[in-house]
């Protein structure tokens, strides 16, 4: 291969699109029109990485799986969460693992998401 890839963007299927979009903007601080341009809605971090983008699920998708789950990287995870609960998202326990922390919620379609401190170990 002459050039390794980089991850550019995490596409996630959604029932209802706007309010998906929401969720990742009010609770992971994603930037986003809202406005649904060639059938995507496009979502920014502000401190850079993978886009979100969100599709419209046909009905036949099967939403909530466990084949992705997303994760995003925090520094302090038990005020991550202590914040985010104040604004309505409910995360599970606070889990210790070598060295690092992380806990566990889910979306609108129950996709799995997390916050973890694993990359400021």
């Amino acid at each position: 291969m002459s050039e390794s890839p980089s991850l550019g963007s995490v596409i996630l299927y959604a029932r209802d699109m706007e309010k998906t979009a929401a969720f990742y903007s009010r609770y992971f601080g994603f930037e986003t029109t809202g406005v649904v341009v060639e059938g995507l809605i496009e979502l920014q971090s502000p401190e850079g990485g993978a886009e979100i983008l969100i599709h419209q699920a046909a009905k036949a998708i099967k939403l909530g799986q466990v084949g992705v789950k997303l994760s995003f990287h925090v520094s302090n995870v038990e005020v991550f969460v202590s914040d985010a609960q104040k604004n309505g998202l409910r995360f599970g326990p606070v889990h210790e693992a070598n060295g690092y922390q992380f806990a566990n919620a889910k979306d609108p379609d129950n996709n799995p998401v997390s916050v973890s401190s694993r990359a400021f170990r």
